[in-house]
């Protein structure tokens, strides 16, 4: 097993791809040019990103973490650079921002492909000058030192493509690049990270630890991870609590482990959705929705803000969900067992967080409107598959 760790921080495994990655962080930590850390959602960026600080010359000074989804432009700019007082509603006090807070230190900007047009070219004339100016402030700008590491689940090159991320933004993020690859592709990682994950919760909630049996490693190793490493530690903590002591086999398993988790469709639009891309996650949550009766709020939106799904991942749900009802939304809320009285709210949400997804393409004459405004849900499952 070969981990590499510093002080509370480790990063687990044995795979080449695991040794890739300690690699490229040993490389990295020996120069002070900025990084760029790329891979799906839950692989474990923001580790990676402690492990090449404390492996740095800044290892003496702070990291400074901030994750950049999900907040209005005055925020996150207040966030990075400071405000003084009365610089807008709610600025009671003087605030010291997270890159003038790293000075001689570490900026971690997660989710970095979320930034705003706005944003990014703030970002990039500090990336230029180093200056930091406070909102509201009429003071000089403030020179400091930082080095910035950027994390990101997206294709930043197909968002430049798209016009949506600036071209040279990009190229001064990505002077050294990390990739950190998905759990299903380093299989054998997996039963080394259980191991981890069991000592680190057996000790905090004080039980025995619980050993791994050879049946339940094959079907943890067979599984597909859409949701990475933290689906993995999540799924540890609750064995952990759940049976301390006793032995792990295959039937102590959630149900959904016990196959993988493919799924290789086309949808209305006309999109691939590939076996190991974010519709593989989002039909495991529809098949909960429709056939377990579990809510939106709680498989999907409680995840999402709590940042265990993307916003691919949502995106994903909602495209299966308008599959089964031909694009219309009023039903997706009932589909998903929601009240009709989250109609607004839940359209809210889409739109906030950048994962409406257009009606048009799914209002396709498969069946009869009037036939699908009259089935029963039942009738849904079975179009699912389900």
């Amino acid at each position: 097993m070969r981990t590499a760790t510093y002080g509370s921080v480790s990063f687990v495994g044995s795979s080449a791809a695991a040794r890739q990655v300690m690699a490229d962080v040993e490389t990295a930590a020996r120069s002070e040019a900025k990084v760029l850390i790329t891979g799906e959602t839950g692989v474990g960026k923001d580790v990676v990103a402690r492990l090449l600080h404390l492996q740095s010359a800044r290892r003496h000074t702070a990291l400074s973490a901030i994750n950049c989804a999900g907040m209005p432009d005055t925020l996150l700019e207040s966030e990075l650079f400071g405000h003084v007082r009365g610089s807008f509603t709610g600025a009671f006090r003087d605030k010291v921002g997270l890159l003038e807070a790293a000075d001689r230190g570490t900026a971690f900007l997660d989710e970095a492909g979320e930034m705003s047009a706005r944003m990014q070219g703030v970002l990039l004339r500090f990336l230029e000058t180093g200056e930091v100016q406070r909102v509201g402030s009429e003071r000089g700008a403030r020179v400091v030192n930082v080095r910035i590491i950027a994390a990101t689940n997206r294709d930043l090159l197909q968002q430049v493509g798209a016009g949506a991320f600036r071209e040279d933004l990009y190229y001064r993020l990505n002077v050294i690049r990390i990739h950190v690859p998905p759990l299903r592709q380093r299989a054998e990682d997996v039963p080394l990270l259980f191991e981890h994950f069991v000592r680190l919760f057996s000790l905090q909630y004080d039980v025995a630890p619980r050993a791994l049996t050879r049946e339940a490693a094959e079907v943890l190793m067979a599984y597909r991870w859409p949701g990475n490493v933290r689906e993995l530690k999540n799924l540890v903590e609750q064995l952990v609590v759940r049976a301390p002591g006793e032995a792990v086999r295959s039937h102590d398993l959630p149900a959904e482990l016990q196959g993988p988790v493919r799924v290789a469709t086309t949808a209305a639009d006309g999109t691939v959705a590939g076996e190991d891309g974010p519709e593989a996650l989002a039909r495991e949550l529809v098949r909960r929705m429709l056939s377990e009766g579990a809510s939106f709020w709680t498989v999907v939106h409680q995840p999402f803000m709590e940042r265990d799904l993307s916003r691919q991942h949502v995106r994903a749900v909602v495209r299966a969900g308008l599959e089964q009802t031909l694009g219309n939304y009023r039903m997706l809320v009932e589909l998903f067992n929601m009240q009709q009285a989250d109609y607004k709210r839940f359209l809210g949400f889409l739109r906030k967080h950048d994962c409406h997804v257009p009606f048009h393409p799914f209002r396709v004459a498969r069946v009869p409107a009037s036939a699908v405004a009259g089935a029963p849900r039942v009738a849904y499952r079975e179009a699912a598959g389900m």
